[in-house]
């Protein structure tokens, strides 16, 4: 999927249709994208590779946008291997081609690929590469989201080349540029993908988008997504926004159930708070019930909404696995400033609503109330939602 963005950049990556699971974890139910890009000049640059497994696609990619011509540098501004994978088959291809890489990149490069020291170029921040009358300058952003990660500055097309920052889930049109339509289309995917894959490391971005702030960006071409164009703007609030862990009015439900009962609950409290017209979005951890999206659309809506409702039977005197899984999750991502609520039933020993308080006072969240524990079934008298839904 080749595409000229300008008459110096060109879009040469792949959308991969396949992928179940991102890294492993994070479902895929909208595929997902691996952006590279040249930029041709006097001299050609690469700027970041794709996938393994695409090297005939990539190459043809390549191929419709220069033809013939030698590549002259190969730009890796993040290692993670869905961009970096064809480092050396690109060596292999282009035997002149040498490797522009920070000094924290260098012992992966080597560790990874084996690529040898005198086929890397070691950048510093602020420091530039002629391409003849364009020129690119790198500036790191340490552990958005890896420690080694570096953005690509054209200052003649004002284009920030921003590895996995600002990126989405989600495969891309064939016209990669966005439209004056596309952030709302990718927003949702872009807040997983943010929560999931960055979401642990809301200082560096912040560090990150002050260092940026001094770049007059009007374009962003991200290893993830569409190149943002239209709404750089709103792509970089909605990243300050979620770096700062600021929410929006509405709650988010998380549960899972062995036998219904919890499920029951939480179907109940959902339908109490629509009725108010409060947002909600609601999460089946388990069950035959369980969404696609499973924990990961759970960690994108905690991201999103102040409040955050978690309903769990008490499992081996614990909190229900996938429950517990959930609420680490989100710990793990330093989640603060949350407004929480705990629900569950049990059989002879309740516990899971005292462990779940438990960690959200760990995290810092505030508790509304000490949270709902009922035993045996499901019935109206003993879960009160019309008091549950005051609380909100």
């Amino acid at each position: 999927m080749m595409q000229k963005i300008s008459n110096r950049i060109y879009s040469v990556g792949v959308n991969d249709h396949d992928k179940a699971l991102f890294e492993g974890l994070w479902p895929l139910p909208y595929g997902v994208s691996y952006n590279s890009y040249l930029v041709v000049d006097e001299k050609v640059a690469l700027i970041d590779t794709v996938e393994a497994g695409f090297e005939e696609e990539f190459l043809e990619n390549i191929s419709q946008a220069i033809g013939d011509r030698a590549i002259d540098y190969l730009v890796v501004n993040h290692m993670e291997p869905d961009h970096s994978s064809l480092v050396g088959y690109m060596l292999d291809k282009y035997p002149g081609l040498q490797i522009v890489a920070n000094a924290k990149t260098v012992p992966m490069l080597q560790g990874y690929y084996g690529t040898p020291q005198d086929k890397i170029l070691v950048v510093k921040e602020g420091e530039s590469v002629s391409l003849g009358r364009s020129t690119l300058s790198f500036y790191m952003i340490p552990m958005v989201h890896w420690p080694e990660t570096m953005v690509t500055w054209l200052a003649e097309e004002q284009t920030v080349f921003s590895g996995d920052a600002f990126g989405t889930f989600g495969v891309v049109a064939e016209d990669i540029v966005d439209s004056t339509m596309t952030f709302e289309l990718y927003r949702d995917e872009m807040i997983r993908y943010y929560s999931n894959i960055v979401g642990k490391y809301g200082t560096p971005v912040q560090s990150a988008l002050k260092k940026l702030a001094g770049l007059p960006v009007a374009r962003i071409c991200s290893t993830h997504g569409p190149v943002w164009e239209n709404n750089v703007n709103d792509v970089v609030r909605l990243y300050d926004k979620l770096s700062k862990y600021e929410v929006e009015r509405g709650v988010c439900i998380v549960y899972g159930s062995m036998y219904g009962n919890t499920a029951a609950a939480a179907d109940a409290l959902a339908m109490e708070l629509e009725s108010r017209g409060i947002p909600c979005a609601v999460h089946d951890l388990a069950g035959n019930n369980a969404g696609e999206l499973g924990v990961s659309g759970a960690i994108r809506d905690a991201f999103k909404y102040d409040t955050l409702i978690v309903g769990s039977p008490t499992y081996n005197n614990g909190i229900f696995p996938p429950v517990e899984t959930f609420m680490r999750a989100l710990k793990s991502r330093l989640v603060k400033d949350r407004r929480f609520y705990a629900f569950g039933s049990y059989t002879w020993a309740g516990s899971s609503v005292n462990q779940l308080n438990a960690l959200a006072q760990e995290m810092g969240f505030e508790l509304l109330g000490f949270g709902t524990s009922f035993a045996q079934a499901y019935t109206k008298d003993k879960f009160d939602v019309a008091a549950i839904a005051d609380l909100i």
